[in-house]
This record gives structure tokens, C-alpha cells and sequence, in this order.
């Protein structure tokens, strides 16, 4: 094989690889249809790509990652760094893995005290 065709191979396979993992990362795939709502007492707060994270115990002692949205569209909801701190009780509405063993939520919205922040809109199941 020469040298043009293997960068090529090379490139080609990168690029697969590339959009393989950006399509599993993105997305709700992964997550159950059904919205369970969390409160508890934060951990840990990063506002950071590719999507900020809350580290939350629950009330009942258990440990959750919560996946927000992007950093802009978190931005737009208003929640930021200093929203939310460790020690501080909140209120999460999300969808949780379909793993059931792995104790993770993509949040659609967050309570902080009475700041409400509406991370997906449009994806809050309201009754």
C-alpha cells in the first residue's frame, strides 16, 4: 500500500471513529423516556465542556452524576459556576440512564432554593 493510500485509510478511519463517539455521547439514547425527579445535596459543580456536571447525594444516600446541557445553552438558562455550591440542597427533574446500575441523569431542569432553571424547556413532562 502506498503512502497516499494509507493516509487516506488512516484519515478515513479517524473520521469514523470521530463520529462514532460524537453520536454516543450526544444525544438521549441513552437515557429512559420517563422523568424521575432528584433532591439532595450537592457534591460538586463544573461548568465546563462538553456538557457542566452535578455531582449530587441524594436524600436517600446514593450517589448521582447529573449531565446538563451544553455550556451556552446552560448559560441561556441562566445556571452558571456559582449557582450552585457544595452543600447546597436542590431539586433535579431529568431522565435517567437506562442503565439502572449506573446512577446518572440528564437534568432538564434544576432547582436551587427558589431559582428555577429550565435547562430543556421543552423536554419538562409538565402534569
Amino acid at each position: 500500500m502506498n503512502h497516499r493510500a494509507r493516509t487516506l485509510l488512516t484519515s478515513g478511519l479517524a473520521l469514523a471513529f470521530m463520529a462514532t463517539a460524537a453520536l454516543a455521547h450526544h444525544g438521549w439514547s441513552w437515557a429512559e423516556s420517563d422523568q424521575i425527579e432528584l433532591t439532595g445535596t450537592v457534591r460538586k459543580v463544573v461548568v465546563a465542556p462538553p456538557h457542566p456536571t452535578i455531582d449530587l447525594t441524594a436524600t436517600d444516600g446514593v450517589d448521582w452524576h447529573i449531565e446538563l446541557g451544553n455550556p451556552r445553552q446552560t448559560e441561556r438558562s441562566g445556571f452558571n459556576a456559582e449557582s450552585a455550591k457544595p452543600g447546597d440542597t436542590i431539586t433535579v427533574l431529568g431522565n435517567r440512564s437506562l442503565d439502572a446500575d449506573e446512577k446518572r441523569l440528564k437534568a432538564v431542569k434544576v432547582t436551587v432554593g427558589e431559582k428555577v432553571y429550565e435547562i430543556y424547556p421543552d423536554r419538562i413532562k409538565r402534569n
